[in-house]
């Protein structure tokens, strides 16, 4: 399948966060289809990493769209973002949660870090162009019903606490839960 062209994710985070619900992401041999997702719309977002500037972790989140941002937290999980938005405008989606459709997964996909470790997606490929091999995101079936909510984890924000940029789809059990 045909990797979504660069221009997919030119639009804001927010749309490309919508977007995503119901695309195909695949890590080598290993296929998911996206079912939630957060957008992080820009340095004027306190609850992106944005927020501080431009810092050696978030300096692809200000590169080209359709690169990988792939960031450890709590010294533990290793979560993945994508890029969007125009050059210099440090814009990404988070993809916090998906359906396993094929492939050898080591575990649970119904949270941002445990995809990443089912699928065995690492801070080796942050950074990775998204329009080419091993890890990819191809056009799929968009869900029926679109939940739209505040994100997740992030209370430290301020107002944008309450941003309704968490995107899901109504239909899956792979939904994270708070």
């Amino acid at each position: 399948m045909t990797p979504l062209p660069r221009t997919f994710y030119l639009p804001n985070a927010e749309v490309v966060a919508r977007a995503l619900l119901g695309a195909t992401l695949t890590f080598e041999d290993k296929r998911v289809r996206i079912v939630e997702t957060e957008a992080y719309v820009g340095p004027h977002d306190l609850a992106s990493h944005a927020s501080k500037g431009r810092t050696p972790r978030t300096e692809v989140m200000f590169g080209p769209p359709g690169r990988a941002y792939i960031y450890l937290i709590y010294g533990m999980y290793e979560l993945l973002n994508v890029v969007t938005g125009p050059e210099g405008d440090a814009q990404a989606v988070l993809i916090r949660a998906a359906e396993p459709l094929s492939g050898a997964l080591k575990g649970k996909t119904d949270g941002p870090g445990k995809l990443t470790r089912a699928l065995g997606v690492t801070r080796a490929h942050n950074r990775h162009d998204l329009c080419a091999p091993p890890l990819t995101i191809t056009a799929g079936t968009p869900p029926t019903r679109v939940v739209r909510a505040p994100r997740i984890g992030v209370d430290y924000a301020g107002t944008w606490r309450d941003a309704p940029l968490r995107f899901y789809d109504a239909d899956s059990p792979f939904v994270s839960r708070r």
